[in-house]
């Protein structure tokens, strides 16, 4: 169903009149400037939608903030949006070691139990923190500092296994 033109020249010119103001406070809420064009097109988006509420507000400009301000405490919430765009990827150049030590390493975090071994890739291999691996496992900061206690005590015990001279790799 399409809007009167009336509707959308209304809307065009609260637009005009308020986008300056909601790109800063977008802004300074999600300090990027990426961040903030997409929160500011979020709540006008909301805004064109529910237009008949928006029109007969008192100040319509201060409620299309309160949409985008609301739009960004909901967006935090959300589990997804823990993405933060950055200007470069973070992947660093893989050099491979030998890969009979990529196998035996392998293939002692099979032995590891998931959490474990979550815990382990979690914090070495994406170099997160005690607090982001417990936020992305559902445990506690002391569970992880345990779990990889114990899970790098295990790792080191099976990968001396592997290469003690009764195994035959370390001749």
């Amino acid at each position: 169903m399409r809007r009167p033109a009336s509707t959308d020249e209304e809307f065009a010119e609260l637009v005009a009149a308020c986008s300056p103001q909601l790109y800063r406070s977008a802004y300074l809420l999600t300090t990027s400037s990426h961040g903030a064009e997409d929160l500011v097109q979020t709540a006008l988006a909301k805004a064109y939608a529910s237009w008949w509420r928006v029109r007969s507000a008192d100040d319509p400009v201060a409620y299309v903030h309160g949409v985008l301000t609301k739009s960004f405490l909901s967006e935090r919430r959300r589990r997804s949006s823990r993405e933060l765009p950055i200007a470069a990827p973070p992947d660093r150049p893989v050099t491979d070691a030998d890969p009979t030590e990529r196998a035996a390493l392998m293939a002692a975090l099979a032995e590891l139990a998931p959490v474990d071994r979550a815990v382990v890739v979690l914090r070495f291999w994406e170099d997160r923190s005690v607090a982001q691996t417990a936020a992305d496992l559902g445990l506690t900061e002391a569970a992880v500092k345990n779990r990889t206690l114990r899970a790098l005590r295990s790792l080191r015990g099976l990968l001396a296994d592997t290469s003690s001279p009764a195994n035959g790799s370390a001749r």
